[in-house]
Parts: C-alpha cells; sequence; structure tokens
C-alpha cells in the first residue's frame, strides 16, 4: 500500500462511516480495486481500525452532550434517586445497546473476516438493506424524541445493529432503521447510532490492532494504517456535521437510491466476471 492509497481509504471511511451507505462495504469494494485480496488478515484489519479515526471524530463531535450524559449516568449509578434523569436513562440505553454486537463479533469473527467479505455479500446486502430503509422511513411517525429513549429501545435497535456486521448492510443503516420503526425521530436515530458506535467500533479497533500487528506490519505497514486513520478523523467529522443538517431536513431516501445503484452496478460486474468476489 502506498500513501495515496492509504490517503484515499481514509477518506472513504471517514465520509461513509455514519452515512447508512455501508462505509465497511465502500471501503471493500475500493481495496478489491486497489488489488487486494479481501479476506488478508492485515486488509481485514486495516478496515476496522481506520474506524477508530472516525469514532475520535464523533466524540469531538458530541463531547457537549457525552459531557452531559456520562456524568449523569454515573450519578444514577451511585444514586436511585438521580435514576429518573433522562440523560442517566440515555446513557444506560446507550451502554445495553451496544452490547449485542460485541457478542456478535467475538461469536462470528472468522466469519466476519472471510466469507462475509465476498462482494457477492456487499452487493446483496447493499440492494436488500435498502428496501428496509426504504420501508422505515416511510413507516416512521417520528413522534418520539431523544428524551423518549428507553433502554428496550436501545437493545432492540443493538440487536439489529447486529446485522451490519455483513458489509453492505451499514451500521448507520440498520440502527437508523431500527429506530425509525421504533418512532422515533430521524435526528434522534442519528445521533443514538453516534453513540453506540463509539463502545461497538473503539473496541474492535483496539481489539484487532493488538491481535493483527504483526499482519499490519508485515503488510499494509502501520504508517498507512495511521495516515488512514488520521484522515479518517478529519474526514469524518466535517461528514457528521453535514449528516446531521441534512437529516434535520430530508428523508433517507438520496441514501437508499445510492445504495440501490451501487449494488446493482457491483452485481453486474460480479455477473460478468469483470471482478473477482474475494
Amino acid at each position: 500500500m502506498n500513501i495515496i492509497q492509504a490517503v484515499l481509504l481514509g477518506a472513504v471511511e471517514g465520509f461513509t462511516e455514519f452515512l447508512p451507505v455501508s462505509s465497511t462495504g465502500h471501503l471493500t469494494i475500493l481495496e478489491k480495486l486497489m488489488g487486494y485480496r479481501l479476506d488478508d488478515p492485515d486488509i481485514t484489519a486495516f478496515t476496522v481500525i481506520i474506524q477508530s479515526g472516525a469514532v475520535l471524530a464523533t466524540i469531538i463531535f458530541l463531547r457537549k452532550d457525552i459531557a452531559r450524559v456520562v456524568p449523569a449516568f454515573l450519578r444514577g449509578l451511585l444514586s436511585k434517586d438521580r435514576r429518573d434523569d433522562p440523560d442517566f436513562r440515555f446513557g444506560w440505553a446507550v451502554l445495553l445497546g451496544a452490547i449485542p454486537i460485541v457478542i456478535a463479533a467475538l461469536l462470528f469473527k472468522d466469519q466476519v473476516e472471510t466469507t462475509l467479505r465476498s462482494l457477492w455479500f456487499v452487493a446483496g446486502a447493499l440492494i436488500v438493506w435498502s428496501g428496509v430503509m426504504a420501508f422505515a422511513d416511510h413507516a416512521a411517525t417520528q413522534v418520539r424524541h431523544e428524551d423518549d429513549v428507553t433502554w428496550k429501545d436501545s437493545l432492540i435497535i443493538g440487536v439489529v445493529q447486529c446485522l451490519a456486521l455483513i458489509p453492505g448492510v451499514s451500521r448507520s443503516g440498520a440502527t437508523m432503521s431500527a429506530g425509525l420503526l421504533r418512532d422515533f425521530d430521524r435526528v434522534t436515530v442519528t445521533k443514538l447510532s453516534f453513540f453506540l458506535s463509539i463502545p461497538a467500533l473503539l473496541g474492535a479497533s483496539v481489539l484487532q490492532g493488538v491481535e493483527e500487528a504483526g499482519n499490519i506490519a508485515d503488510g499494509v505497514g502501520w504508517v498507512n494504517t495511521l495516515v488512514a486513520t488520521v484522515v479518517s478523523f478529519v474526514v469524518a467529522y466535517f461528514s457528521v456535521n453535514w449528516l446531521l443538517r441534512f437529516i434535520s431536513r430530508h428523508s433517507y431516501s438520496i441514501f437508499i437510491w445510492y445504495r440501490v445503484a451501487l449494488g446493482a452496478v457491483l452485481m453486474l460486474l460480479l455477473i460478468f466476471d469483470v471482478i473477482d468476489p474475494q
């Protein structure tokens, strides 16, 4: 991997991580076009680790919300009287919602890093989940808001988030769809998706960095990995800001049509053997 490829992959990760279009799906496609073997340990680890840049950007962007929710959550743990605070309930909901994907990722780690990296899965998931997103966007009443989030809502959304282990589904697309079907407004489900990404993606990045340190050093290289992570951080900060403003005024339709088009093009390339699935 050269430095230009690292910058490009980092920029794509940063821009797409929180859009409901599947950042892993985009990285998988781009890595294949660059000539990489998708199930090589260093490539799979690189793909996961550079997500930490986008997560750090989200933490900075949400710093005021985090500074409000975390102390309220800690106070609620220490005092039963503080547990009626909406910020405590929100913090508790985020914690519970992050657990399912951690368990699923550990249970299906081998499949996620090998079988599910196939571009057939990416193309199929892009198209199929677009239908789910379209239904959720159409059916949502959006009558509930951030103060209405309960542990049950977050747990359901967290379970659905597990489907994002399939590249092409999109973690944001999964959580946003589940949130809309729980009748939350688009801004609330988008912010909740941001919060749920923090423990899940940071944990996965640290785990891959420790387990695959040697493969990264011998393969894509740590310098390229760090460069891509930094680029991901910078691009993601502006992407998150744009997404929240966009979602406050528009539906998800532009993302849905984009997903269908990308999935269809990828499917045709695979059918006519223009590109190898693995």
